[in-house]
């Protein structure tokens, strides 16, 4: 395989990403991707089989940067409530560069609903949650905060709230960006966690 075979696959996939954040899930057809590219549809299918290998590929993309910051995070010498924080600040700071990948995020019911995506973007949900519930147990059990809420009601909220940031910056009902919303939230979430010393 060449470079520029190489290349132009990523491309592909970049812009199946991009009509998915301007148009919908729905809209990304072959038909629709090979116009966004300007090739034809039957030189498409020289790097897709069809649309179905697109979808996988896009969900591939969407979990590669969730596999690399909780792997950032492992290995980082901080306490288990800051590796939950940094885990969000992140995930917010991947949105911000990249506003496009935060439309497969807010996706994600269509992609558990076709069934050559469900199991990776179910993997990768429950991978983010398990991180974020393991890391608030371990927090707990280390006193760095105080238990008022179960690891899994605190990780409904985080995972919630950063949902509900990603529509609201679609909607463009918050001007803030993605690192700055959170911030905020996360600064009044640690004031009510936080063990008083």
């Amino acid at each position: 395989m060449n470079n520029n075979f190489i290349n132009r696959k990523d491309r592909i996939i970049a812009s199946a990403i991009e009509i998915i954040s301007e148009a919908g899930l729905a809209s990304l057809t072959t038909r629709t991707l090979a116009m966004k590219e300007n090739m034809s549809e039957s030189l498409l299918y020289r790097y897709f089989g069809g649309i179905e290998e697109v979808l996988v590929e896009v969900v591939e993309t969407f979990t590669k940067f969730d596999k690399g910051i909780i792997a950032t995070i492992e290995a980082k010498n901080i306490s288990h409530y800051d590796k939950v924080i940094e885990f969000v600040k992140m995930l917010a700071t991947n949105y911000t560069g990249y506003e496009e990948i935060a439309a497969v995020a807010l996706n994600y019911e269509g992609f558990l609903h076709n069934v050559n995506t469900r199991e990776m973007m179910a993997d990768c949900l429950m991978r983010r949650k398990g991180f974020i519930i393991q890391e608030i147990e371990k927090a707990i059990a280390a006193e760095e905060i105080i238990d008022i809420f179960t690891p899994e009601e605190l990780s409904n909220m985080i995972l919630g709230t950063l949902n509900r940031d990603l529509l609201n910056r679609r909607l463009a009902i918050d001007s803030k960006s993605h690192e700055q919303m959170s911030s905020d939230w996360l600064v009044k979430l640690a004031k009510i966690l936080k063990k008083q010393m």
